[in-house]
């Protein structure tokens, strides 16, 4: 029950020292509106649409379109590479010089390649997603089954197995637990650049409306489309949690 309460205990307070701040006018109201607006500006939103041309739920319906295409591509291209790569040295050696030179990186200066490559439209902004994704799990992969334990491979060549049996046998599941640490990394990335891949002629999207908020002035606006983004991400985080506990949960009983 406690580890139930404190955290909506916490959100209470930040609210609750929000709110007076902003009714007492210690923050202007043109900078950052009450939780009470911003509730009001919630329901508002869920029929119309203004200022943006599209209500709140078709808002994050989109940015959820092009969130989780360019997640998955992340996630099933650079975890297989980093699999790869981490197993295989004649593969690390052959990806690991390019790889070196792309990670550093940000995935926001993808943009401008982006656009003269594909244009604009929605698989360009699937595409920034993707190269926010894509490092997190190609790095966690890599390092996952670079941990595998050299015991149970050497135990394994002795008793006659190949090292594709041992790579898929034992090395995958042994990397699972940073396989999924690098997808949850990868999650909050892509989320991250949401805002910028939707600055790519989008006409709807959480990102776009937190755009128009600005033109025109409505910080209820801005404060409302970061809110949904991080509820969303939050949502996103227990599902994958949820996922890694029922396949690690899963691998353990196989194991007995």
């Amino acid at each position: 029950m406690q580890n139930f309460l404190l955290p909506i205990a916490t959100v209470f307070v930040f609210l609750l020292i929000w709110q007076i701040a902003a009714a007492t006018g210690a923050v202007p109201e043109s900078k950052l509106p009450q939780p009470t607006r911003i509730l009001n500006t919630f329901f508002e939103k869920m029929q119309s649409p203004d200022p943006d041309g599209s209500t709140l739920i078709q808002n994050a319906l989109a940015s959820l379109k092009v969130t989780l295409a360019g997640l998955l591509m992340g996630i099933f291209l650079g975890t297989p590479i980093g699999l790869l790569m981490g197993w295989y040295k004649p593969v690390d050696n052959f990806v690991r010089p390019l790889f070196e030179i792309i990670r550093p990186i940000p995935p926001i200066a993808w943009i401008p390649l982006t656009i003269l490559w594909i244009g604009v439209g929605m698989f360009a902004k699937v595409m920034i997603i993707f190269f926010s994704a894509f490092i997190p799990c190609i790095l966690n992969s890599y390092a996952g089954i670079k941990g595998t334990s050299k015991t149970l491979i050497n135990v394994s060549k002795t008793f006659g197995a190949t090292n594709f049996e041992i790579f898929y046998k034992i090395g995958v599941p042994s990397a699972m637990p940073m396989v999924f640490a690098g997808m949850r990394i990868a999650m909050g990335g892509a989320w991250g650049t949401l805002v910028a891949a939707e600055l790519l002629a989008a006409n709807t999207g959480l990102g776009y409306m937190i755009m128009m908020g600005r033109q025109f002035g409505r910080p209820d606006i801005i404060v409302l489309g970061m809110v949904v983004i991080g509820i969303l991400g939050y949502l996103f985080t227990l599902t994958f949690e949820k996922i890694e506990n029922y396949i690690v949960r899963g691998r353990a009983e196989h194991e007995k």
